[in-house]
């Protein structure tokens, strides 16, 4: 089993910056993609941004230039740095992960979700 552990939401105003962390810990042989995930009330949850393995991002056109995705592969955690927040952006954040166990596995999981409010 894989665990997703993640923090930094909160409340901040237009304008401001958070910084989203997302740690994973279990059974893991060799992580894939991370990415994050919002889902405003009334929406579907959509993609907010990605990362491979190699360090390949690409973003959803809503954030980019604002939102900044990277990981520690030695600490098996992805970042989401969130810049010039604006009131859409308001939402519960998620991160999903992609991962292989010994065996050659694929797996996803997902974390519980972080909410982010961003206020006017």
């Amino acid at each position: 089993q894989v665990q997703l552990v993640e923090s930094g939401g909160g409340l901040v105003q237009a304008g401001g910056s958070l910084r989203l962390s997302c740690a994973a810990s279990g059974n893991i042989f060799r992580l894939n993609a991370m990415a994050w995930y919002r889902q405003a009330p009334g929406n579907q949850r959509e993609l907010v941004a990605r990362i491979t393995s190699g360090g390949s991002t690409d973003y959803a056109d809503s954030v980019k230039g604002r939102f900044t995705i990277s990981r520690d592969n030695a600490e098996n955690t992805v970042y989401l740095q969130m810049n010039s927040l604006k009131p859409e952006d308001t939402a519960v954040y998620y991160c999903k992960v992609v991962y292989y166990n010994r065996y050659d596995f694929r797996y996803e999981t997902w974390g519980q979700g972080t909410q982010v409010t961003v206020s006017s």
